[in-house]
């Protein structure tokens, strides 16, 4: 009885340690995606408290002939392992987003030449941590806008690739 017990216990002990893997204090890199005219984003990530929670910044931009834009954004995430390096997580955010766009863009003139907006975000996403300091995402993050341009919900795919430290 006493070897059942103690199989018991080490085995619990070793689902706990798998299940409580440590993410990078510090990442850096670029969430590749598109959403509502925005395309590329240099987004940053830093761990906060023991419990493998950790803020997400991201700066979004987008030119062309059209418009100008640009997009930032704040989250906070939780992160969950799901096995080795593979961990899941999410997380809601909220940002700010400017459009400045050419008169002949909208020929109708329903809008103003630019237009400053706020969102709210979340974020459900899968990434692989490798032995490397590189660090490989795929999300999904829904974005409600309240504004004239964007007052609507829009979804956004996107890759990341990160550098972690």
């Amino acid at each position: 009885m006493k070897k059942f017990v103690l199989i018991l216990v080490a085995i619990g002990a070793f689902s706990f340690s798998a299940q409580s893997q440590v993410i990078s204090d510090n990442a850096i890199g670029l969430r590749l995606g598109g959403n509502d005219g925005f395309g590329p984003e240099i987004n940053y990530q830093r761990a906060v408290g023991s419990d493998n929670n950790r803020l997400e910044f991201g700066l979004g931009w987008r030119s062309n002939s059209d418009f100008n834009a640009f997009k930032l954004i704040g989250l906070y995430q939780w992160v969950w392992n799901i096995d080795g390096g593979f961990n899941w997580y999410v997380g809601p955010g909220a940002g700010i987003a400017n459009v400045d766009y050419d008169d002949d863009f909208f020929p109708e003139n329903r809008y103003d030449d630019s237009e400053t907006y706020v969102f709210l975000a979340g974020d459900v996403g899968i990434e692989y941590n490798f032995d490397i300091p590189l660090l490989l995402s795929l999300d999904f993050r829904p974005e409600i806008g309240f504004g004239d341009y964007n007052d609507d919900l829009d979804f956004d795919i996107a890759l990341g690739v990160r550098y972690q430290f």
